[in-house]
């Protein structure tokens, strides 16, 4: 069973209902988050499921995006071509970017074919990054010469996870911020992979907009670090979606990957307790409905961390039991447990080494 996260971009972060309206749609997946932002106008969706299972929340969400959102009316500091701007596939566990690149190909196939939304591919195995798009330096991969009058193109690819880390600067105007940003970028020679924009925020304040898309090599904690280093006053620091464990800082606090994926798979097997009725499953079922919010909610600290893996590699046992664990649950509650117990440090598995080897016992 291989499963994928999408984190789609919508240009609208303003307007509550049709917010609403996007998340449910995609919610025919495993809906793991919904982040919006008013200054960029732009609202984050995150989903993760088997191919088939995504592909249709994806095509739901990126329809109803369609007929909700006109671009010729819309306003934010954030770039973007289209009205579902930007859908990422991210292959998880043992899924491979080669799929995850099929996958891409299927949808903005069907993406063209139902919708009639031009499509650009980008990212791994393309010759397109998201910044030639943008900038008007690709052509389209499907679908055209004209871009969609109210929705513009929808640009589609694979990629590895990344971190989307935004930090307001202090006493910095927006020429020296874009400088800044120029200069920490992996492409100026800065720090490996980074990029970065810098934006003017109502109320005056500037922020530096970063993908961290290298987290095994440049995490939150380093480029605060190499900020601080430069002599940079910062303000608050923001996550956008979900973070993997392995690169959480506090301001990760409750948007654990891992943890939503785990939640996700507890609420699923609630709902698969819930229905069959009887007294003891739905004495489960409250309780795994509980184990669900908090597992959403996990603090990027490393006892809390441990402690989740623990949880979420104890839930498939509890699930199989209950008769309601399929594969598909199966699949999330390997990759949150793993993920979560790779985010462990050395010295926390020091600490409590008997817990970390039963732990890689459960999850050998």
């Amino acid at each position: 069973m291989h499963v994928y996260e999408s984190v789609p971009n919508f240009s609208e972060g303003r307007r509550g209902e049709v917010i609403d309206a996007l998340s449910a749609a995609a919610r025919s997946a495993y809906h793991l988050d919904t982040d919006a932002d008013p200054d960029h106008n732009r609202v984050v969706v995150s989903v993760a499921g088997p191919k088939e299972k995504l592909i249709d929340a994806l095509l739901a969400a990126i329809g109803e995006s369609v007929e909700r959102i006109d671009l010729r009316a819309h306003e934010g500091v954030h770039p973007r071509v289209g009205a579902a701007d930007v859908v990422p596939i991210v292959p998880l566990g043992d899924a491979s970017l080669e799929s995850a690149r099929d996958l891409a190909h299927e949808l903005g196939g069907r993406v063209w074919s139902e919708l009639k939304v031009p499509v650009y591919f980008y990212g791994h195995g393309e010759l397109a990054t998201l910044a030639d798009i943008r900038a008007g330096r690709a052509t389209l991969s499907l679908g055209g010469p004209d871009l969609h009058p109210s929705a513009g193109a929808v640009s589609i690819g694979a990629r590895r996870t990344l971190v989307a880390f935004n930090v307001i600067l202090y006493d910095t105007d927006l020429v020296a911020a874009r400088a800044l940003a120029h200069a920490i970028r992996e492409s100026g020679a800065g720090l490996r992979g980074v990029q970065a924009l810098a934006f003017e925020l109502p109320g005056a304040r500037v922020q530096l907009s970063m993908n961290l898309f290298r987290v095994d090599e440049t995490t939150p904690s380093a480029v605060i670090a190499e900020l601080t280093r430069r002599g940079v006053a910062l303000g608050a620091e923001q996550v956008v979606g979900l973070c993997p464990a392995v690169a959480a800082t506090p301001a990760a606090d409750g948007r654990l990957l891992e943890g939503r994926l785990a939640s996700a798979a507890a609420a699923a097997g609630a709902a698969a307790c819930d229905a069959r009725g009887d007294e003891e499953h739905v004495a489960l079922a409250r309780r795994l409905r509980g184990e669900a919010e908090e597992l959403a909610r996990l603090a990027a600290d490393q006892d809390v961390i441990l402690a989740g893996a623990e949880r979420a590699a104890a839930l498939g046992p509890v699930l199989g039991a209950a008769g309601v664990l399929n594969d598909e649950l199966d699949a999330l509650l390997k990759i949150a447990a793993r993920g979560l117990r790779d985010a462990v440090s050395p010295a926390t598995r020091a600490i409590y080494q008997a817990r970390a080897e039963a732990l890689d016992a459960r999850l050998a």
